[in-house]
């Protein structure tokens, strides 16, 4: 029986090769989306998971009235592991804030991320030495070790794990040290380093004023994260006041601490940017609602195909056949049909995995052990199978053998809704599909376009490991550099206008609060042809700049409440600046976030080190002043020696809209996906229409309707259809866009083309679709459609 059935199938697939190829195409495709969607969400979701210790792994952040941070004074580790016998290990990390060079004779390492850890860190954080980690044997001591790929560009033909001694910095500087080994980088891992330097102790362990570390927790098995929360608030605000930090009792109320975990860090940290957790769940749902569409298609194309096999059903009902049999074989069918699908789908997505590999700079592979696919596609091809196929089959499986063998061959009214509905919704997620697009594509146009209130063309960053703090230390290298042809100006400062600043706490007009700060030098605004509201940039003419001015932003001026800036005093860092100048709020931290409340100094004893190089140099004699500034760069600055390396400042700024160029990427891809198919599916139902219809187009014809008034009469029906699916979707895509652009400080106003341009652009579509099947229909001859009646 089952053989009978089998060849069955075959015949009626091969019957109806078009539907067949249609059907099996259609749900390929969707597939393919499907399984790129369900890599990369496996891929974002599982990081660090190969820690032993992930579920009880937390970070100590700090929240404060403005902002939150997940960096804390390291005296405060030694607090909470004293106080709290529920937290097992705590440990320090910090991070490297320049790009160091390693050198080894010719061969050369620039490193970029360097961990400074503790050894309970390590342990913590499952960081392992290739030999096995080993405590350093004093406070003072560190062991420094390279990432595997590391160690190979220094040391291609090392075949042991024996240490070996290093060059850093310039090759005149002579400074060495000594590589204890290798550790594996994980790169699917929150902590993705070049080199961990290991240590007993970290940090100034009675220096509660500089929150330049992270502290890590390994909670005991059970423990209550909220009563610990809490409890550690207290704690900290109690050393805050001990400490003489931070202000008095009432004041440190609006401080407390938090618990995030681990397996928050990578997509939705606490004191962080969400984004990459929005546009994964975005992602995600994209990838369902185009299986769902694609479902939807095979289940209307399957009951469309129904009147074709009701003689079938008819004949075998009378020969005993039971319901359930037919049920079974119309699904062996449609399961044949899925899993042709699912083999083309995986070719398919192997064909674009590069793409997608590069477009979300992951290395994805379907093929390889452990890949959850190998089970996740066996449950993916039966849940398809009965999503795809329950309802026809048990429509086709439903029709009376005595009506059909009479010849009444048509499908219930609920089935001719239901098809219809199917066709609606196809339509709706097309159409919602298609104006995010537009909207997310204004939204990146709006920001390319926007005056940032800086100017970060022409404008190069230069790496380097110097401190350049004092300003009569960068003087006499900005002289040298001003002297190449083209470099219009130099300057140096803490941070450049392409993320984060530092935050610092600063007094005025009776105001306490937590602001940016950036240390700068002098020509830093010319430099970044930044604005000039009230009074003054820095100026050499005045010695007091380089001890107690300031420059302050318009959000400071309002943050404050100073209505009248200029010459007035904020303090910070037991220091009471004069402020000098205002400059127009200018977008450093892209369109995401509002303009920070900044202040701008030169001297900064509470700020971080002054080593991010900017230049100035005009555009047509670009590469003519980088290839001297390479040639002179060990004379320039002796320091960084022949290690002369750059970036563009524009191109820095524009990694800020890198998710959000992303989402575009993706929406276009599932707009033209959902059309698609949607459109694929229009086309193979029109031609099952126009067959059942072909009698009465005849007839019509003989009664003198005109090509024109047929065509006009089948594309109708359609035409109704997807005027609903655009008025239902309309709403629903000018919710999920509405909060998507609230997610942007800046925005542009919600438009209303988008909403006007799917629906001409769908409504074409579809009568070219239609027109395109009807048409052969209209001009066959009537005497064909009517000679056996």
């Amino acid at each position: 029986m089952f053989k009978l059935n089998l060849k069955i199938a075959l015949r009626n697939l091969w019957k109806n090769k078009g539907i067949t190829a249609i059907n099996i195409g259609g749900l390929a495709i969707a597939l393919a989306a499907f399984v790129l969607v369900m890599l990369y969400f496996t891929y974002e979701t599982s990081f660090d998971k190969e820690n032993p210790n992930y579920d009880h792994v937390y970070i100590v952040g700090i929240n404060y009235p403005e902002f939150k941070t997940d960096y804390a004074p390291a005296p405060f580790a030694v607090a909470i592991k004293q106080n709290f016998p529920e937290v097992d290990r705590v440990g320090l990390v910090k991070g490297s804030s320049f790009e160091l060079t390693i050198k080894n004779g010719g061969n050369t390492l620039f490193t970029s991320k360097i961990l400074t850890v503790d050894c309970n860190a390590a342990k913590i954080l499952n960081i392992n030495p290739s030999g096995g980690l080993v405590k350093p044997s004093g406070d003072a001591e560190r062991l420094n070790y390279l990432s595997n790929e590391s160690m190979k560009i220094l040391f291609p033909d090392k075949k042991d794990n024996k240490p070996e001694i290093v060059g850093f910095g310039a090759s005149n500087l002579g400074i060495t040290g000594i590589i204890a080994g290798s550790i594996k980088n994980d790169p699917h891992s929150n902590f993705n380093f070049d080199g961990v330097s290991i240590s007993n102790k970290l940090g100034n362990r009675d220096n509660y004023d500089m929150n330049d570390y992270t502290i890590y927790l390994q909670l005991k098995p059970g423990v209550n994260v909220l009563s610990l929360e809490r409890k550690i608030t207290d704690l900290y605000r109690a050393e805050l006041l001990k400490n003489k930090v931070g202000g008095s009792k009432d004041e440190l109320k609006g401080i407390s601490t938090f618990l995030d975990p681990l397996s928050s860090l990578h997509l939705k940290p606490k004191a962080g940017n969400n984004t990459p957790y929005k546009i994964l769940i975005a992602i995600s749902v994209l990838g369902l609602l185009i299986l769902l569409i694609a479902c939807i298609n095979f289940t209307n194309l399957s009951i469309a195909q129904a009147t074709k096999r009701a003689k079938e059903v008819g004949v075998k009902k009378v020969m005993g056949a039971f319901r359930f049999q037919l049920i079974t074989q119309f699904l062996i069918e449609i399961f044949m049909q899925c899993f042709a699908a699912i083999i083309l789908a995986l070719i398919l997505a192997e064909l674009v995995l590069p793409s997608f590999n590069t477009l979300f700079q992951v290395q994805l592979s379907i093929w390889h052990l452990g890949n959850d696919l190998f089970w996740q596609l066996p449950l993916i091809l039966s849940v398809i199978t009965l999503i795809a196929g329950i309802y026809p089959a048990i429509i086709l499986s439903g029709f009376k053998p005595i009506l059909v063998l009479k010849g009444n061959f048509s499908t219930s009214k609920q089935s001719y809704v239901l098809r219809n509905s199917l066709i609606v919704f196809q339509f709706s997620i097309a159409v919602v599909f298609m104006i995010s697009l537009l909207i997310i594509n204004s939204q990146l146009k709006y920001m390319r376009s926007q005056d940032l209130g800086f100017t970060a063309d022409e404008v190069v960053y230069i790496k380097n490991i110097s401190i350049f703090n004092d300003p009569l230390k960068f003087e006499p290298v900005r002289e040298k550099i001003l002297k190449i042809p083209g470099i219009k100006s130099a300057t140096v400062a803490t941070f450049v206008p392409s993320g984060q600043n530092g935050v610092n706490s600063y007094v005025a007009n009776g105001i306490k609060a937590n602001i940016d700060f950036v240390g700068v030098d002098f020509d830093y605004f010319e430099t970044l042809d930044i604005k000039l509201k009230k009074g003054r940039f820095f100026s050499r003419e005045f010695k007091t700049d380089t001890a107690n001015s300031a420059v302050i932003n318009e959000s400071a001026m309002v943050k404050y409440g100073i209505k009248n800036p200029i010459g007035q005093t904020i303090r910070g860092c037991n220091i009471d600046y004069k402020i000098v100048g205002v400059v127009k709020d200018f977008k450093t931290q892209g369109f995401e976030n509002i303009v920070q409340p900044t202040i701008y100094t030169i001297k900064e004893p509470c700020g971080g080190n002054k080593m991010q190089i900017m230049l100035k140099i005009e555009q047509k004699m670009m590469a003519g002043a980088l290839a001297t500034l390479k040639a002179q760069w060990s004379d320039i600055n002796k320091q960084d020696g022949e290690d002369f390396r750059y970036l563009f400042l524009d191109e820095m700024y524009g990694k800020l809209f890198k998710k959000q160029e992303q989402l575009q990427t993706v929406f276009f891809a599932a707009a033209l996906l959902t059309i698609f198919i949607a459109i694929l599916g229009l086309f193979a139902f029109v031609k099952y229409i126009t067959n059942v219809r072909i009698k009465e187009i005849a007839l019509r014809k003989i009664l003198g309707a005109s090509n024109f008034q047929i065509m006009k009469l089948i594309n109708s029906s359609f035409f109704v259809m997807v005027l609903i699916a655009n008025l239902i979707s309309w709403p629903l895509a000018y919710v999920l866009t509405k909060k998507w652009l609230s997610t942007f400080a800046y925005r542009i106003d919600m438009p209303v083309l988008p909403f006007m341009l799917s629906a001409v652009v769908t409504v074409l579509l579809t009568i070219i679709t239609v027109s395109i099947q009807t048409n052969k229909a209209v001009k066959a001859k009537p005497v064909d459609a009517l000679k056996y009646e």
